[in-house]
């Protein structure tokens, strides 16, 4: 998965600067990002600290760690079915 060039705290920074008053075209130009890339920004972190923000995040890798430990003992299931014949 690629990595945002932006930090949790820099993106809620970003948003908290566009909902002060400051619009979205001079935010965007100050921090070098498109409208629509904003808006997606914004819609996933929006009205959220940074704090709940890192929690998110760590939630998101501890998730995706236990699917991958679930998808090599489902295969390692499968083998052992097909060495042992059953299936």
């Amino acid at each position: 998965m690629r990595k945002s060039r932006f930090t949790e705290a820099q993106i809620i920074g970003m948003i908290k600067e566009q909902e002060a008053g400051m619009p979205t075209a001079e935010v965007c130009r100050r921090h070098g990002l498109s409208n629509a890339t904003f808006y997606k920004l914004k819609a996933k972190s929006g009205g959220m600290d940074v704090s709940e923000a890192a929690r998110l995040k760590a939630l998101e890798d501890e998730n995706a760690k236990l699917k991958r430990l679930l998808a090599d003992t489902m295969l390692d299931n499968v083998v052992l079915k097909d060495l042992l014949g059953k299936k």
